[in-house]
């Protein structure tokens, strides 16, 4: 038998490499490299952060961009279940908005035009005779300031971006901040903020695709998901919302209940696939349910809660399949964007987007990552 001492000894030491282990494996961080360059000699920091589970997610300042999502399924094994690149080039060269922070206004303003105070205005027209996602120099294409942020339960970066008066035709000086935080919950957090001096629209949002069952697995379609919506927008063929709000019971935009995004994809052949924004239930503001998706081969599930008025579903309807999109092709995944109403300037009836002076825009998005 030890002498009692020497057993103490050999306890102590055990317990306290115990704890360091435990330590060591609880510490959350951020690692950070360069992205790339862009054509102006701005060096691209790509962050990733890391909760205490080893699961990251990776995000750049160009676009103030959401990459690499990297979470475990149902065996353990971890996986990227976001669209993207692996290298700034793409990005700068044009892309299908993979994790993009959209503005200065996401989504479509009809025929880009829109009228503040009595004066008209027109931004630029870059989806047939509409506007769509912010110009041709919107948000997703440019260089954010970006600062990393540790606390104690989360880790994350805060991106800043001024918006010139002037810029794709907006009035106003607008100041845009994109937070991304992650903590130990696997709940990613986006936070956007916007302040103005003039008069002006703004409507932000993230723009990532999503296949849980992993990057690279096929089509995302067999996914099962659940919106929390009763209503959805009235839109012509352009998909420019008439103000009217329709009831989803008997449409094949009904995912009330647990339902396949391929169930009744075949009867939106006009878009060739959903791309329709709901009406999230609940009080615009409030934090609160707005989807939930499983991938019933991986056991991974999303959970979206948002302080928005409106989600658009987007079933990667339009992705090529070549160099653009990374080889990834229609229906690999799924969008969940929340934001206001689309074309909401020039319906009054739709929660506003107008932005004035003094006031301070914040909406709030928590992605949270589960195992089924």
């Amino acid at each position: 038998m030890l002498p009692r001492l020497i057993f103490n000894a050999i306890v102590f030491a055990a317990l306290f490499n115990l704890a360091n282990a435990n330590a060591e494996s609880t510490d959350m961080k951020i690692e950070t490299e360069v992205f790339g360059t862009t054509a102006d000699g701005q060096e691209v920091t790509r962050f990733t952060l890391f909760n205490s589970k080893g699961h990251s997610v990776s995000v750049m300042n160009f676009g103030a961009t959401l990459l690499d999502v990297i979470v475990p399924d149902r065996e353990g094994n971890l996986g990227n279940v976001n669209l993207s690149f692996n290298r700034l080039d793409p990005y700068l060269a044009g892309h299908p908005y993979f994790g993009s922070s959209v503005g200065r206004f996401c989504n479509r303003i009809k025929e880009g035009k829109f009228t503040i105070d009595g004066q008209n205005y027109q931004v630029t027209v870059n989806s047939g005779k509409h506007h769509i996602h912010g110009g041709k120099k919107n948000f997703s294409y440019q260089f954010w300031l970006g600062e990393a942020i540790e606390g104690e339960s989360e880790v994350g970066v805060r991106f800043s971006l001024k918006s010139p008066h002037g810029e794709e035709g907006y009035p106003g000086t607008v100041t845009a901040n994109a937070l991304y935080t992650w903590n130990d919950q696997d709940e990613l957090k986006i936070e956007y903020s916007a302040t103005t001096d003039a008069p002006t629209h703004v409507n932000l949002t993230n723009h990532s695709y999503w296949n849980l069952a992993g990057v690279r697995s096929g089509s995302a379609m067999d996914h099962i998901a659940t919106i929390h919506a009763d209503q959805w927008l009235d839109v012509d063929a352009d998909l420019i919302p008439s103000g009217q709000l329709n009831e989803v019971g008997g449409t094949p935009l009904d995912f009330r209940t647990p339902t396949s995004f391929d169930l009744r994809l075949d009867e939106l052949a006009h878009t060739k696939g959903y791309d329709h924004c709901f009406v999230v239930r609940g009080e615009p503001g409030s934090l609160r349910r707005a989807a939930k998706v499983v991938d019933p081969k991986s056991g991974r599930g999303l959970e979206i809660e948002t302080t928005q008025p409106g989600m658009q579903l987007y079933t990667a309807n339009h992705l090529p399949g070549n160099e653009r999109s990374n080889g990834f092709a229609s229906h690999e995944a799924f969008c969940l964007e929340t934001q206001h109403y689309p074309n909401a300037p020039n319906v009054s009836s739709f929660p506003t987007t107008l932005l004035k002076p003094g006031e301070s825009l914040r909406e709030v998005t928590i992605h949270r990552f589960t195992v089924e």
